[in-house]
């Protein structure tokens, strides 16, 4: 068990600063890093997942090269646009809804995003949540405008209910992810018709084998996304995106770039907007650089120590 603290290139859920534990098996690096206001139970999927990859139980992949959208955090759109153009991508994933921002901001910021990529490349937009059923038409429809078609719009309100509502009053197509991730029933949403695609995070939904049997169960197109991982994290959701029997849409799994360090030699960076399935190793000298304090390996021994004890 390693524990690594690494400073965020830019504010982003709120945290300046990703923490999380690396665990070696027989069969290489998994990573759990359940975010730090998540209790126990919600945390024990994720250690589901770091156990199946530690263990090197990954299905074959039917494909090599992910297509992967960049991430633009809610930052001014001089910031946006820079961050838009790296990496390559066709596809950019927006933040809007940010507490203590305007309606104004998001346009501005995907109008940026817009400029940056050109009228060929797919814009979509996260909003966590934040939004009331009247907020997010309102909003949906100003912000399709700023950017000139979007793709999708991820997780408008918070609750199923209100995304079906949502659907049924925008033309752009709905996405979900907390309501599957953060749900007691995933298939909600399919029962609901309350989203167009869904967003599948290894991690939060106990690992690869585990996304696959919702993907195949929900009966929505998937995007494959990240929970801000290192590479090692980052290596699960590839191999889910790499076993999907069908991938239409690019995967939100090029965050590494918002990290400003990584665990491993070869971090999983996009290059021409894809990234290559395989594991990630940890690199001792490379985590040295980053290992936490010890006041925050025993917080996160502590943590994990009460996870396994939910267990029989």
């Amino acid at each position: 068990m390693r524990v690594y603290s690494i400073a965020l290139r830019t504010r982003f859920r709120g945290i300046t600063v990703r923490e999380g534990v690396l665990l070696r098996g027989d069969g290489g690096w998994g990573e759990w890093s359940p975010f730090l206001e998540y209790d126990a139970r919600e945390a024990e999927p994720w250690l589901r997942c770091a156990e199946e990859a530690a263990a090197g139980d990954w299905p074959e992949p039917v494909r090599y090269r992910i297509p992967v959208n960049v991430t633009v955090p809610a930052v001014g759109p001089e910031e946006a646009h820079r961050i838009a153009s790296t990496g390559g991508c066709r596809t950019a994933k927006v933040k809007v809804a940010e507490p203590g921002q305007s309606l104004g901001d998001d346009q501005a910021r995907v109008e940026a995003v817009r400029d940056a990529l050109g009228a060929d490349a797919a814009i979509r937009v996260d909003a966590n949540g934040a939004w009331s059923v009247d907020d997010a038409v309102t909003a949906i429809v100003a912000i399709d405008r700023a950017a000139g078609g979007l793709e999708y719009v991820e997780q408008p309100c918070a609750s199923v209910e209100d995304l079906a509502a949502v659907r049924r009053r925008v033309d752009v197509p709905i996405a979900a992810d907390e309501s599957i991730r953060r749900a007691e029933d995933p298939y909600r949403v399919r029962d609901l018709e309350a989203a167009d695609v869904a967003v599948l995070k290894v991690q939060p939904l106990g690992g690869v084998r585990a996304c696959l049997r919702i993907a195949e169960d929900i009966g929505l197109p998937v995007v494959v996304s990240s929970a801000l991982e290192t590479s090692v994290g980052i290596a699960a959701g590839l191999a889910l995106a790499g076993a999907l029997p069908e991938l239409p849409y690019a995967c939100g799994l090029a965050t590494v770039q918002l990290l400003t360090a990584d665990v491993v030699a070869e971090p999983h960076l996009p290059v021409d907007g894809h990234l290559s399935v395989g594991a990630a190793v940890v690199d001792p000298a490379a985590y040295d650089l980053m290992a936490a304090t010890d006041d925050r390996v025993a917080h996160w021994e502590a943590r994990l120590a009460e996870v396994r004890g939910l267990r029989p």
